[in-house]
């Protein structure tokens, strides 16, 4: 036993994409990809679904993760922050008596994400002190040369003083990822903030989507597509 343990929050309900994290993704419930990169990791004692739905504790059941509390409803609204819903899943578990010292909350909709990644990004949390880790991406053009527009369609710089300045010259800028968050037990339960101090693992660009829209699906199902393809063995 390691005390590690894998947490996927994957509410019932979803608003823009229907039924988003159990609806087919390239021939299987979305939800599996998940499942089975937590498996391919080797990394967790336990791989455990959050849910609020019985729909989904189905499927994440024979898919081979374990369901063993339903999220409360208090805990499944559209407004629900990450880290009570890890608290929650870390308080249940610790009730059924397993050790949970490191917590890794995966999200359901990861088709493009390698275990490699849960690997590197468990590293860096282990090296420092830094209360969680979690995988970037880099943005495309800088953040400093960043437009607003009013409602009429007329465009001002956000940061006048960089107008001027070169690409080169501007440092690179990082966004979440939106796939997954390593964590120490105690930082959830504490309820520190994810972002304010973390450790970053940057992931190449098409290595991950964060799936929030059709668009987004449609994104994620043409670089699964092409990353199968380069993947296939040549006759």
């Amino acid at each position: 036993m390691n005390g590690r343990l894998a947490v996927i929050p994957a509410r019932g309900g979803s608003k823009r994409i229907p039924r988003k994290n159990i609806r087919t993704f390239a021939g299987r419930p979305m939800i599996g990809y998940a499942i089975d990169l937590a498996r391919a990791s080797g990394l967790f004692d336990h791989i455990v679904v959050s849910t609020d739905g019985a729909e989904v504790a189905d499927v994440a059941r024979r898919l081979g993760a374990e369901v063993p509390f339903i999220r409360p409803d208090e805990l499944s609204n559209d407004h629900t922050p990450t880290v009570p819903v890890v608290a929650h899943a870390i308080r249940a578990c610790r009730e059924l008596g397993w050790r949970v010292d490191t917590v890794c909350c995966l999200y359901p909709a990861v088709p493009l994400l390698q275990a490699a990644d849960l690997v590197a990004a468990l590293e860096l949390l282990e090296q420092g002190d830094a209360p969680y880790a979690f995988p970037v991406l880099a943005y495309r053009s800088p953040i400093q040369r960043a437009l607003r527009r009013d409602a009429g369609g007329r465009s001002a710089p956000f940061h006048p003083e960089h107008a001027q300045t070169r690409t080169q010259d501007l440092p690179p800028a990082f966004h979440d990822a939106g796939q997954f968050y390593w964590g120490r037990a105690s930082a959830w339960l504490d309820g520190l903030a994810l972002h304010a101090d973390a450790r970053t693992l940057v992931l190449d660009e098409g290595r991950a989507v964060d799936i929030d829209t059709p668009a987004d699906w449609a994104l994620a199902e043409a670089l699964y597509a092409a990353r199968t393809r380069t993947e296939e063995p040549t006759p």
